[in-house]
């Protein structure tokens, strides 16, 4: 029974919206909204075959090189900085400056400095999905409970010990956060990435259809699109679970309390 409620849950507005774009194609022949039964035979003629191999892949694989890096390189900077309080005070209006320039506008610069190549690419999607990871963990680091940091030291847990046994669990609720909110501006910046300079990838493909009036392909790209973030917010969702269960194990506590 609880198998079939959340499968309700899961499909019931996926399948909802499908009849209501359906029943708009029966009364309705929008040149841009093409028929359910079309949409999906062209998703499989354009999609289930070279294309996967020479655009699909290759921007999946920019985007989790991507991610990765973001990842590694904001937890890494955000422990350090947090843990500092003048290295903090000092870094924190810069952070805020370049955390306020847009990405794609660097786009062009970076075409100079490194050239059209996958490297540029990954660069982007770096140079934007790295600052919620990083400015995440500088905050959970900061915000560690003092009362446990003193708590740790009388006990003589301190160096890599305090880190590992204190500052990374208790600053984890806080990464993870940032690293969601990476996954969705990475997807983002995947595509922009490969809509400049580029002949490969979804980015470039999706602008190609759309520039030839390609509209069931234009669409069926963009789906492609919502696939990928589906599935990273699905193995997202288990790895949050295993990270942080003893997370979820206390505030379930203290609700029941």
């Amino acid at each position: 029974m609880r198998l079939v409620k959340n499968l309700g849950y899961a499909l019931g507005l996926p399948v909802l919206l499908i009849l209501l774009w359906w029943g708009y194609t029966l009364v309705s022949s929008n040149f841009y909204v093409p028929e359910p039964g079309e949409f999906v035979t062209t998703f499989a003629d354009v999609w289930f075959g070279e294309r996967f191999f020479d655009d699909v892949l290759p921007s999946i694989g920019r985007l989790l090189a991507g991610l990765v890096l973001s990842i590694l390189l904001g937890v890494v900077a955000g422990l350090v900085i947090g843990s500092v309080r003048w290295l903090r005070s000092l870094l924190e209006p810069v952070l805020e400056f370049f955390r306020a320039i847009p990405p794609p506008v660097l786009v062009p610069v970076l075409m100079l400095l490194i050239g059209v190549n996958d490297q540029m690419k990954v660069v982007v999607i770096v140079l934007g999905s790295v600052w919620p990871v990083l400015l995440n963990t500088i905050e959970g680091v900061r915000s560690v409970d003092p009362v446990m940091t003193e708590t740790a030291r009388s006990y003589g847990i301190d160096g890599w010990s305090r880190f590992v046994h204190l500052v990374i669990p208790a600053a984890g609720p806080q990464m993870m956060a940032g690293i969601r909110q990476a996954l969705s501006i990475g997807l983002i910046l995947m595509v922009i990435s490969e809509m400049f300079a580029s002949s490969s990838g979804l980015g470039f493909t999706i602008v190609q259809f759309q520039r030839s009036f390609a509209i069931p392909e234009m669409w069926s790209g963009i789906a492609v699109l919502g696939l990928i973030g589906v599935v990273l917010s699905f193995v997202f969702q288990r790895v949050e679970r295993k990270v942080l269960a003893w997370y979820r194990g206390l505030k379930e506590v203290e609700n029941a309390g």
